[in-house]
C-alpha cells in the first residue's frame, strides 16, 4: 500500500487563481470542481467558487484547494501550516523561489543554511506560507 500526503489549502474565493498561479509555478495539470458542477449550491455566490481544486505535477508536486462556502466561518490563521517543497539541486530550488517570490513577503532569504544548499521561507500573495531548500541527507552527530 502506498499513501502520499497533499497539502489542502482553504480559501474563501480565490482558490481558482491560487492553482492557476501554483500550476504557473510548479507545471502540471490543473482541475477544479464548482459547487455548480457538484449540483452543491447552498448560496448563489458559491456557484462558481471552487469545491474541490488540484495541481498535479508529474514532478510529484501537489496541491489542494477550496473555497469556503460564503457564510460559513473561516480564519486563514497564523501559521497554521508551511508548505515544504524539497528538491534536489539548488538550481530547481532556486527557479521556483524566483516564481512563487512574485507578489510575496520573504520570511527568510533564500541562501545557504546549516542544513541545506539552499533554504528560504516566504509568504505568497495567498497568504500561505511556503518552505523551500535542498534535500540533505542527515547525519546525526
Amino acid at each position: 500500500m502506498s499513501v502520499k500526503a497533499v497539502t489542502h489549502i482553504n480559501l474563501q474565493g480565490n482558490a481558482r487563481e491560487a492553482l492557476a498561479f501554483y500550476q504557473s509555478v510548479f507545471g502540471g495539470q490543473m482541475q477544479v470542481v464548482t459547487y455548480k458542477d457538484m449540483g452543491h449550491v447552498q448560496d448563489p455566490a458559491d456557484a462558481d467558487r471552487v469545491v474541490w481544486g488540484q495541481v498535479a505535477a508529474d514532478s510529484g508536486f501537489c496541491v489542494m484547494a477550496f473555497d469556503v462556502p460564503v457564510g460559513t466561518p473561516w480564519n486563514q490563521g497564523d501559521k497554521a501550516f508551511y508548505v515544504s517543497v524539497r528538491g534536489e539541486t539548488a538550481q530547481e530550488i532556486a527557479s521556483l523561489w524566483e516564481k512563487l517570490a512574485e507578489g510575496s513577503t520573504v520570511l527568510q532569504p533564500i541562501a545557504a543554511s546549516q542544513w541545506s544548499a539552499l533554504y528560504g521561507m516566504l509568504k505568497d500573495r495567498f497568504g500561505v506560507v511556503w518552505v523551500l531548500d535542498v534535500a540533505a541527507q542527515y547525519n546525526p552527530a
